[in-house]
C-alpha cells in the first residue's frame, strides 16, 4: 500500500472548503453556510431556481444575515447561486449553452491532463491511483452515487498533482465548482456509475502503460459521454424550468449537435 492512505469515505466538506478557499476566511459562520449550501446544490438537495431564504439560513446557523450574504455572494462568484436586485437569492440554473461550453473546455483540458499524468506518474503514484480506483469500484457496485462522486473528485485532484502543471491545475480548479453540479447530475443517471467506473479502469490502464495519447482520447470520450447523460436527465428539465424566465435555451435541448461538437 502507498504511504498515501485512501480515506474510507471521502471528506466532501473538506474538498469543497479547498475549492472555495474557505480556509482563508476567518468567519466560521461563512464557512459553515457556504459549505452547507454548496453541498446541497452539488448533491441535488437544493434544486435549480429554488429560493435561498437568508432569514431561514441565519436562523439555521444562529447568526446574523451578514455572514449569510457573504457566503451566498461567494457561491454566486462560483456560479452556484444567482443574486438579483429586489429578489431572493436562488440556486443558479445552467443554460444549455453554458453546459455545452463548460464541457467543451473540460474535454480538451482533461485530454492534456491525461497526457501529463501518463508521462509523470511514478510507481508510488500508480499504487495510490490503483487503491483509489478499487474504492471507486466498491462504491459503484454498491450504487453509492455520493461516495463515488466525491472519490472521483479527489482522484482527479490527486491526478492534477501528478500532472505537475500548475497553470493547468489552476484552470481546472477555476472550473471545478461549475462542473461539480453537472458531474453529480451525470453520475446520478441510471447505469452511469457502471459506465463511469469502466471508463476510469480503461484510463488507468492507459496511464499505467504510459500511453498518453490513449489516456487523452479516453478522457475526452468519457467527458462527452457524461455530457450526453446530463442532456438526457431529469435534472436538465429542471434547469430548463428554472431558467425559463431568463429567455435562455435550457439544458437538455439539441443534444445531437452538442455531442457532435464535443466529439
Amino acid at each position: 500500500m502507498s504511504s498515501r492512505t485512501v480515506q474510507t469515505a471521502p471528506d466532501r466538506a473538506a474538498e469543497l472548503v479547498r475549492l472555495l478557499k474557505l480556509n482563508e476566511r476567518r468567519e466560521p459562520a461563512v464557512v459553515q453556510i457556504a459549505t452547507w449550501v454548496g453541498l446541497g446544490i452539488i448533491e441535488g438537495r437544493l434544486l435549480p431556481g429554488e429560493d435561498l431564504n437568508s432569514v431561514d439560513l441565519s436562523h439555521r446557523f444562529r447568526c446574523s444575515r451578514t455572514p449569510v450574504r457573504e457566503a451566498l455572494m461567494l457561491l454566486e462568484q462560483e456560479g452556484l447561486v444567482e443574486m438579483r436586485a429586489r429578489r431572493r437569492p436562488r440556486v443558479a440554473a445552467f443554460t444549455r449553452k453554458r453546459v455545452e461550453d463548460i464541457y467543451f473546455v473540460r474535454q480538451h483540458l482533461l485530454a492534456l491532463f491525461g497526457r501529463l499524468v501518463a508521462q509523470n506518474a511514478t510507481a508510488e503514484d500508480m499504487e495510490d491511483l490503483r487503491a483509489r480506483l478499487r474504492e471507486m469500484e466498491t462504491d459503484a457496485a454498491a450504487g453509492d452515487v455520493d461516495n463515488y462522486f466525491w472519490r472521483h473528485v479527489t482522484l482527479q485532484e490527486r491526478m492534477t498533482e501528478i500532472a505537475g502543471n500548475e497553470a493547468l491545475k489552476t484552470i481546472l480548479d477555476s472550473l471545478a465548482l461549475r462542473t461539480l453540479v453537472l458531474r453529480h447530475a451525470s453520475l446520478a443517471q441510471p447505469g452511469r456509475l457502471a459506465a463511469s467506473v469502466a471508463d476510469q479502469v480503461r484510463i488507468f490502464d492507459a496511464i499505467e502503460q504510459r500511453d498518453g495519447e490513449l489516456a487523452a482520447i479516453l478522457l475526452s470520450r468519457a467527458t462527452v459521454a457524461a455530457f450526453g447523460a446530463i442532456e438526457l436527465s431529469a435534472w436538465a428539465e429542471m434547469q430548463g424550468e428554472a431558467s425559463a424566465d431568463g429567455g435562455s435555451q435550457p439544458a437538455g435541448t439539441g443534444s445531437a449537435a452538442a455531442t457532435q461538437r464535443g466529439g
